[in-house]
């Protein structure tokens, strides 16, 4: 692998050297800009300088994420950029269908990790590891990534469930102000570097709910409390009770304005973590009520004031050593504030207990040295225990019950790679973690990867990388390492000299190409070459810190306190006297710091080992901590120890899809419908059922015809994606076939999931297509059965209404008919007289019918006469005379002609119309009934000779005359 920085390459001849310089020559000065870059695979070709450069100009474009295969890389703003971070924008990432097609940002990472853990067919743990330098942003990464999951994962149908999501994302955010304040501190570095390693658990149920959270810690550097190196703090939350106290508060812990403290170095510099309101509600949240808050606050003052006591050098070694200046008053004031006898107190820190067997107990007094470093355990003692006992109250409140959750999501927020002017135990240790975990990369990713292609007959061109095992070696390799040896002088029962371990620790372990020393330096050291860099360990009070000798009277004393915070962490143990050390040679194993941390440290990779891992790579722009600053040798030296362009080299050349074949071919078996459709013909048989019967060999024999048809699809696939979209896209997809698995890029399977997606569009479309067309041929058939049985039922009820108008109009007819002969017979009998005298008076001419129209005539006239007795029996005056007249001749309607031959007699004795009818003696009763038939009502325009509408008029004949 040919590689140049800065002009320094390395390769195979001038030649290739020359061509890599114009090829860097030509991309860096290609049209376009280098800040769109926003995948460093894409970056061609790839190198530190090219990297680098990229890096640099998506940093001063304010652009602070880029991809570089499977690895995030995040640049440290250094400035608040809220909305970087909003609520808006976490959901625009989590809605998107397709979120690494988004900007590069931590939230595609956390959306990655959401959904591989919801996937319904394999859910397999996740969990995401955020590394990088002291000051390179993870602490902020981690508290993003929890805001984020904690916003996404909260999706509860029920009210009741949307409270209890709602409480547990609360306590779950409000616990990282309470550890970041008692376990963060301002460094050389980074103002707010966490002094501990933390590894937590979100917990999930099975519809990808957060039901609850753990927190795991590791190796609290508790040596700070009572050590401070110079510019560096002490835990923040000593400075936030300093400067957030009330005046209560401050004479209640005994903390007056102006006050001094050892352990409180540059108090008078301001961070924006010195907030102590956020805290205090912070632990409110997490079930921490006031008095406990209180109690805490005093505990932690105490140990202020014990940081005062000095002592002075005794003359006599038979004596204690006194006190210097107010340290009498300190110890006063610390003994009040523990709640602890101060007499006591004192003599514990100036005098050693020894015992010589079971019976004999000494006491001797110690030296200033001694009493410091006992004064410093209790302060260690005590702030450990406190640290432990929070994180147990978090867990306690924040933590699920084991059945209410299946599956989770982890956030290791781990210390960075250090190296100060001095060294010790706690460096080594974090040092020690970072190179377990590049260990774990390594083997994850790079490692792995090469291996598989390898086994599965891939052609490949292995990519150099660097492989941090000799370190390991050294460190913690067996039968001796570093670990091993300071283990081994912690047994020991003698004193332990700097120079001695130094010397033993060079000749046990020359051979190793990661071990060296700096001949210059005048105190004992070793230097480890880390993946990171080489750092200088100095060996004086390695031993002592790795031993972490608690002395049981210190103990036996924090149990006397009656303070209840105190009873709480050092509960009194009737047992303990009954288990106290032996001596001689049945002591047991001195279980050290590097021991339990490197139990630790092997427990949390076997966790990491069963999760699906995701990497974000913290880089520092600078050490200052200043915005808008890009320092390349700073950026350069984090390249190259994160192995970030090997990274890019396997990501880029390498295929990180990878699929057993049976697997593909159950999921992509539909696009051989796609290539039936495109080249029609035969290609190949259906896959037999029961599969999982098979041997090895049937099964890949079976599989080969149905994967070369699969992966015959992609040509056409691909052109119909350059078709839709950008025609750059239009070559060829890379695809191997391995001897198991099938290795593609990830734009190989997107082309296979739209395919797959269109093949299932296509058979949803013709399910849909088939449903309605049989849903409409079963409506037309509904409809034209419905149109038939209405047509029946009206046909029967109109036939069923003609045949009740028939009936009814044969009554009328034939009762009408009656009426109407019955009429014309009185009538005709009423003028029989009357037509008699006329006709024997009156000649008739020869030949003629004068009988038969006479009759007609008559017939006609009393046909139109009954209206005349309405008229004269509803009028109001009679009417008489001439009137009567004009009336009978208005009802009779007689042919005009000539008036004298229709006279009107009134005389009973004169010629003419006696009486046609008798007029009416009385009331006219009118009988009728209401007729079903619509219209019935309605009179039409009478016929001259009919009688319509007329029923029956009770009539006494009468004459005229009479009247």
């Amino acid at each position: 692998m040919l590689q140049q920085v800065y002009g320094h390459s390395s390769g195979s001849g001038a030649q290739g050297g020359e061509s890599l310089r114009e090829d860097l020559r030509e991309f860096l000065s290609g049209e376009a800009p280098l800040h769109q870059l926003d995948d460093l695979t894409k970056v061609n070709p790839v190198t530190l300088e090219t990297v680098l450069r990229c890096l640099q100009a998506r940093y001063a474009a304010d652009t602070f994420y880029t991809n570089a295969g499977c690895t995030l890389v995040a640049l440290n703003p250094f400035k608040p950029v809220p909305q970087l971070y909003s609520p808006a924008l976490m959901r625009e990432y989590h809605a998107a269908p397709q979120p690494q097609k988004l900007k590069p940002h931590i939230f595609t990472v956390g959306e990655q990790t959401y959904r591989n853990v919801k996937s319904l067919t394999e859910p397999v743990n996740q969990s995401v590891i955020v590394s990088g330098e002291s000051g390179a942003g993870k602490t902020w990464t981690s508290r993003c990534l929890m805001k984020f999951f904690a916003v996404v994962a909260a999706s509860p149908t029920s009210w009741e469930s949307h409270r209890i999501t709602e409480r547990i994302e609360q306590r779950i955010l409000n616990s990282n102000p309470v550890m970041e304040a008692f376990g963060n501190a301002c460094t050389l570095r980074n103002n707010n570097s966490s002094r501990f390693g933390k590894f937590i658990q979100l917990q999930l149920n099975r519809a990808q709910q957060m039901t609850g959270a753990a927190v795991q810690t590791y190796l609290l550097e508790k040596t700070r409390v009572a050590c401070q190196a110079s510019s560096e703090r002490n835990f923040h939350i000593f400075y936030q009770i300093c400067k957030g106290a009330s005046t209560d508060e401050r004479l209640q812990w005994h903390l007056p304005e102006g006050a001094a403290f050892s352990w409180l170095p540059n108090p008078e510099r301001t961070l924006e973590e010195d907030c102590f309101e956020v805290t205090r509600e912070a632990m409110l949240h997490l079930g921490i009520d006031t008095p406990t808050q209180n109690n805490i606050f005093q505990v932690l003052a105490g140990l202020l004031h014990l940081g005062n006591i000095r002592f002075a050098n005794s003359e006599d070694e038979a004596q204690p050593c006194q006190l210097m200046g107010d340290a009498k008053c300190s110890i006063r004031t610390s003994a009040l504030l523990l709640q602890l006898p101060e007499d006591p107190l004192l003599e514990t820190l100036r005098i050693r207990t020894i015992r010589a067997g079971r019976q004999q107990v000494f006491q001797k007094p110690c030296s200033r040295a001694e009493c410091d470093t006992r004064r410093d355990c209790v302060a260690k003692l005590v702030y450990a225990r406190l640290f432990d006992w929070l994180v147990s109250v978090i867990n306690s409140s924040i933590c699920a019950d084991p059945d209410s959750w299946t599956t989770f999501i982890g956030l290791l927020d781990v210390y960075g790679f250090e190296s100060f002017p001095n060294n010790s135990l706690e460096q080594l240790c974090i040092n020690y973690a970072n190179e377990k975990l590049q260990q774990h990369f390594v083997a994850h990713y790079l490692r792995a990867q090469q291996e598989e292609y390898a086994v599965e007959g891939l052609e490949w061109s292995f990519v150099n990388y660097q492989d941090n095992q000799p370190c390991l070696d050294l460190i913690e390799g067996s039968p001796i390492s570093i670990c091993s040896l300071i283990n081994e002088e912690c047994r020991l029962n003698r004193p332990s000299s700097a120079a001695q371990l130094q010397t033993r620790i060079e000749s046990a372990l020359a051979g190793s190409p990661c071990l060296g020393h700096n001949k210059l330096s005048r105190e004992p050291s070793f230097i480890v070459v880390h993946y990171a860099g080489p750092v200088q360990y100095h060996t004086a009070g390695l031993v002592e810190k790795n031993k972490d000798p608690v002395p049981p009277e210190l103990t036996r004393l924090l149990q006397q306190s009656q303070d209840p915070l105190l009873k709480v962490l050092f509960p009194a143990d009737p047992k303990e006297k009954a288990q106290e050390e032996p001596s001689g040679q049945s002591r047991a194993p001195v279980l050290t710091v590097v021991s339990k941390f490197k139990a630790s440290l092997e427990q949390l990779l076997q966790v990491l080992r069963s999760t699906t891992p995701h990497y974000i790579r913290c880089i520092k722009p600078n050490s200052q901590g200043q915005a808008h600053t890009f320092l390349q040798e700073e950026v350069l030296s984090q390249l190259e120890a994160c192995g970030l362009v090997e990274t890019i080299h396997i990501s880029a050349a390498g295929f990180p899809v990878r699929i057993p074949h049976r697997n593909f071919v159950e999921r992509y078996e539909l696009l051989r419908r796609f290539l039936a459709h495109t080249f029609p013909g035969p290609h190949g048989p259906p896959p037999a059922e029961g599969r999982s019967e098979w041997s090895p060999c049937t099964e890949a024999a079976a599989l080969q015809p149905l994967l070369q048809d699969i992966l015959h699809t992609l040509p056409a696939l691909t052109q119909a994606a350059a078709t839709l979209g950008d025609p750059s896209e239009a070559s060829a997809a890379p695809v191997h076939c391995g001897r198991t698995k099938v290795f593609m890029t990830d734009f190989t399977l997107e082309l296979l999931e739209h395919g797959r997606a269109q093949v299932l569009e296509q058979c949803a479309r013709r399910i849909q297509g088939s449903w309605r067309r049989h849903w409409s041929r079963k409506q037309g058939r509904r409809r034209r059965a419905a149109v038939l049985i209405q047509a029946a039922i009206r046909s029967w009820l109109a036939r069923k209404h003609v045949r009740r108008l028939h009936a009814a109009a044969t009554v009328i007819k034939r009762a009408w008919r009656r009426w109407r002969i019955g009429m014309a017979f009185l009538a005709s009998k009423e003028l029989d007289g009357v037509e008699e005298n006329h006709l024997s008076q009156v000649p008739l001419p020869t030949g003629s019918l004068l009988l038969p129209q006479t009759q007609t005539s008559l017939l006609a006239a009393v046909i139109r006469l009954w209206p005349l007795g309405l008229v004269l029996a509803n009028a109001a005056v009679g009417v008489r005379g001439f009137q009567r007249k004009l009336v009978v001749w208005a009802c009779l309607q007689l042919p005009m002609g000539s008036p004298s031959s229709y006279t009107v007699q009134m005389a009973q004795g004169q010629a003419g119309v006696t009486s046609i009818r008798a007029l009416p003696q009385g009331s006219i009763k009118f009988h009728c009934k209401k007729s079903p038939l619509p219209y019935a009502d309605i009179c039409p325009e009478p016929s001259p000779y009919s009688v319509t509408g007329f029923n029956q008029i009770l009539l006494e004949r009468h004459s005229l005359g009479h009247k």
